[in-house]
């Protein structure tokens, strides 16, 4: 069982192989007070809210980026080797090896039909197996983006005549097959930066020890997407 404890206190940290097989984050609904768009933009928009702790005290602000969500998918051949695809990206100007990727912004779009839909997009790529090999939010202090990454397998090509045709950006993407484990060691050597491609090649490596065989199905729910959760 996990306890809270004060910080500070020595019960506060486990002790040594210590497991706490419940650990787990926890929807927390504050009551919000007021709401206003600052920013509306092409994807998405900057908004404004007030709200309540529970402690009380004075109310709140904060602004954050609205963000629709997206998914990610690390592919894995029957070598046990993830495809890399190398991409531009202005904020931070610089070429970024990534995993395929997209936002869900098709309206009413299940998430696996997303992803599969941008692999096929952005790798000319289809696969028989997916499992979901976790979730995170890219960045919860100041976005409610939701990420979840899907591991596919057996994989095939998109015929010729069907492929998406990349334009933009896009249209400069390379592409490479690399060890899993070569992989996690650009990772750590801070050489790979994209965050759906560390989270997913570290998550990769350790779901590999097991043989894949503790991941949920592909089909699973997501319940902590801020969009399925109530306001």
């Amino acid at each position: 069982m996990t306890h809270l404890d004060a910080p500070g206190s020595a019960a506060q940290h486990a002790r040594p192989g210590q497991t706490t097989s419940d650990l787990a984050d926890e929807d927390s609904q504050r009551r919000l007070l007021s709401r206003s768009t600052v920013y509306q933009g092409r994807i998405w928009n900057v908004v404004s809210e007030t709200f309540a702790l529970e402690s009380g005290g004075e109310p709140l602000t904060r602004d954050y980026i609205d963000h629709p969500g997206a998914v990610a998918v690390v592919v894995l051949n029957e070598d046990q080797q993830v495809l890399l695809l190398r991409q531009y990206r202005h904020p931070v100007q610089m070429n970024l090896w990534e995993i395929p990727a997209g936002l869900l912004d098709v309206d009413g779009e299940d998430f696996l039909t997303g992803a599969a839909r941008e692999l096929a997009e952005e790798a000319d790529l289809v696969a028989s197996q997916w499992n979901v090999l976790t979730d995170f939010f890219n960045s919860p202090g100041s976005s409610s983006e939701a990420i979840r990454i899907y591991l596919a397998r057996g994989i095939s090509m998109v015929p010729a005549e069907q492929r998406h045709v990349r334009t933009e950006e896009e249209a400069e993407i390379q592409f490479a097959w690399v060890d899993l484990e070569e992989a996690a060691e650009a990772v750590l050597a801070g050489r790979i930066h994209n965050p759906s491609a560390v989270v997913g090649i570290l998550a990769a490596v350790q779901a590999a020890r097991t043989g894949f065989n503790q991941l949920r199905p592909g089909g699973s729910p997501w319940p902590e997407h801020p969009a399925h959760r109530p306001r």
